[in-house]
């Protein structure tokens, strides 16, 4: 069980040495052995999924030392892959959702993907979240983009990717998740997602 908003010293090192593993271990591991099948094409992509961009990461502590280094991993380990799979002609990215409405948060505010906006009661920022299809089609852009290679090494988000290729949420919306964190909930404004959503 993860131990938000609590210091390192205070912090399980079981707990957060566990997180790291999971977070770290798995992305390597699946690297390590996938990788040599997939260079023997050119034109690859490997998204790393995270949580947050460079951006925001860079800027604001991620509840946890365990969790902030866990989710910023990825993101340095997308670098570390475009660098790597140049040769190869592939193109390794870090990808963020934004607030996405996941079985487990769904659980959490005791709503269902039907209902999901009943939660905006509970949490009103929630009003930003997205379903799980939302990245989904960020992704399904990367791969059908005969251009991907422009994004090589960055890191991106499904809100930012669906203003550039135009996808829309199952609702029809484009919710962009990071700029409102940052310009809306961070800022200390009320919920409010005209124009971000």
């Amino acid at each position: 069980m993860t131990q938000w908003n609590t210091p390192v010293w205070e912090h399980s090192l079981e707990r957060g040495f566990r997180m790291l593993r999971l977070a770290i271990d798995t992305h390597l591991i699946t690297s390590h052995y996938a990788l040599p099948l997939f260079i023997r094409n050119e034109g690859g992509l490997v998204v790393e999924m995270t949580d947050g961009t460079a951006e925001y990461n860079d800027s604001n502590y991620r509840l946890s030392m365990f969790y902030d280094l866990a989710k910023s991993s990825a993101i340095r380990m997308a670098k570390s892959l475009a660098h790597e799979l140049l040769p190869y002609r592939c193109t390794a990215v870090a990808l963020t959702p934004g607030w996405m409405r996941s079985e487990i948060m769904l659980e959490h505010f005791g709503v269902t993907e039907a209902n999901w906006s009943d939660a905006i009661a509970k949490e009103p920022h929630f009003a930003i979240s997205e379903t799980t299809r939302y990245v989904g089609r960020a992704v399904a852009s990367l791969a059908a983009d005969p251009h991907v290679s422009r994004w090589n090494g960055q890191s991106l988000s499904s809100g930012g990717l669906a203003n550039v290729y135009g996808f829309d949420d199952l609702d029809g919306s484009r919710p962009d998740c990071w700029r409102y964190l940052v310009e809306v909930r961070d800022a200390g404004k009320p919920a409010d997602v005209t124009g971000y959503r």
